[in-house]
């Protein structure tokens, strides 16, 4: 039978397990938990999955916290830990132990396969100890009696109902022989316990539903949650997500310089997007837009192209001393000039012309580091394509600045460009090709940030130095 579905009061939980970095499946689900609760003015729990205590370490609980704040989600209460919450689990499977729900078992899992292998047909649990009345001892666990009859139905809002024939469930384990609940019992109690009345998680989960619906039914639930399960994310190849091949931690993107903002606004639109189809908007108007019911079920890709532009929007909209402040990280971090010549007063000039550039805050030291260089590092490929395949050009380009740059007053972006310009024009000579070998000799790159506002504050002294070795190099190669 198909439970009562609560509708009032709102409350989502986001439940991780702390075995490793928060990932974007995980920052994904959390972002649409939160999404639902502001919108329908509830609540968002925050329950940590910690049973397990060899792999959830306290520092990777802290890292779930830091991630979440990064992202901008909050929540309500108290944080609920599983690992304070044994006596509840114990309690829960001593009822069910006695009112005949569950059972004590002794089979080993080679036993249960050698058994299944011997009847042939469906493999796992055939019930073997369903009626031998064990109790507790070393070696056993405890498992939950599935019905042989009927089906388990729920309603999801993304995929509408779902149905699991009973038959298809084998009597599954609910603690370990080590005494340890399982996932599904602790999940099915809390969940009780902490009245959801929406459970939003991703695709994968989806098997577990049955198994936790009958486990809350025979704890005497009287309703079921809403339920609905995300769709999964994949990769260009249309494959799921994996740590052992994608770029998958929440943490990897704050390290290459994405910005909060942008990277929630992007995950807002894995799986849902804005009626208006307007993607890049702030996170008020996405709460107000948001319905859990216009998400699709069809898998969302991760497009880190998308993803940068997303976030190289979010740059350009910050006012510029926020784009400094934000970029000191990624500038006193294992920079790559010898610290004691970073000038904050040089990058604050030349600011609003890389924050116009990047995508990620992890892109700016590359933008700016010619200039805190004692001398540029020369990128090969701009090298041979600018100064190698013309170099007749090359080195007419570098004798005209450098008798220009000599004698110029004053030393400022526009007289520089006039400088160079009007030698190209006036002897026919395309803009562009007049400007390469000047900037890979001042930058060491065929791209960056503007060249003339560069040489102005690069300084008359070391513009000079910078074109005249750039000459040699070509004379001698």
């Amino acid at each position: 039978m198909l439970g009562v579905t609560v509708s009032s009061p709102l409350r989502v939980r986001f439940a991780p397990s702390p075995t490793g970095y928060l990932h974007i499946g995980s920052a994904r689900t959390a972002l649409f938990n939160w999404l639902t609760a502001r919108h329908g003015g509830g609540q968002m729990l925050l329950r940590i999955e910690d049973t397990d205590a060899d792999r959830s370490r306290p520092e990777l609980i802290d890292l779930i916290f830091r991630t979440l704040g990064w992202l901008g989600l909050d929540w309500d209460g108290e944080v609920v830990h599983q690992s304070k919450r044994a006596d509840r689990y114990r309690d829960a499977v001593e009822s069910l132990l006695a009112a005949g729900h569950a059972y004590w078992c002794e089979c080993r899992p080679d036993e249960v396969k050698a058994r299944a292998q011997a009847r042939g047909g469906k493999p796992g649990y055939d019930g073997h100890c369903r009626d031998r009345e064990l109790g507790p001892g070393p070696g056993r666990v405890v498992r939950f009696r599935t019905p042989d009859e009927g089906e388990t139905v729920f309603s999801d809002v993304i995929r509408g109902q779902v149905s699991f024939p009973n038959a298809d469930l084998e009597d599954f384990v609910i603690v370990r022989s080590n005494g340890v609940p399982m996932f599904h019992v602790a999940n099915a109690v809390d969940d009780l316990d902490m009245e959801i009345s929406h459970v939003i998680r991703g695709e994968d989960l989806l098997p577990a539903t049955p198994k936790i619906l009958l486990l809350r039914r025979a704890l005497s639930s009287e309703s079921d949650p809403l339920f609905a399960h995300l769709p999964l994310i994949v990769n260009e190849k249309r494959q799921k997500l994996s740590k052992r091949r994608d770029d998958v931690a929440v943490e990897d993107y704050i390290e290459r310089g994405y910005l909060p903002e942008a990277m929630a606004n992007y995950l807002a639109t894995l799986g849902w997007g804005p009626p208006d189809g307007i993607e890049i908007r702030p996170m008020p108007e996405i709460i107000e837009l948001f319905e859990l019911s216009d998400v699709t079920k069809s898998s969302a890709f991760f497009d880190i192209k998308k993803l940068d532009a997303f976030n190289g929007e979010y740059i350009r909209a910050l006012p510029v001393g926020e784009f400094i402040n934000r970029s000191t990280h990624w500038l006193f971090s294992n920079p790559p000039w010898p610290p004691e010549n970073f000038s904050a007063g040089v990058f604050e000039f030349m600011a609003p012309h890389v924050q116009e550039r990047v995508r990620t805050l992890s892109e700016v030291p590359g933008y700016v580091d010619f200039l805190f260089l004692d001398q540029p590092l020369i990128d090969d490929d701009s090298w041979q394509k600018v100064m190698e395949k013309d170099r007749v050009l090359a080195i007419q380009v570098l004798d005209v600045a450098i008798e220009q740059f000599e004698s110029l007053e004053p030393w400022e972006s526009k007289a520089i460009s006039l400088a160079i310009i009007g030698w190209a024009d006036s002897n026919g000579v395309k803009r562009q090709k007049a400007q390469a070998p000047v900037r890979v000799a001042i930058t060491g790159r065929s791209v960056g940030p503007p060249l003339w506002e560069s040489i102005e504050v690069l300084g008359r002294g070391r513009t000079l130095e910078r074109l005249r070795s750039a000459k040699t190099r070509l004379a001698t190669t």
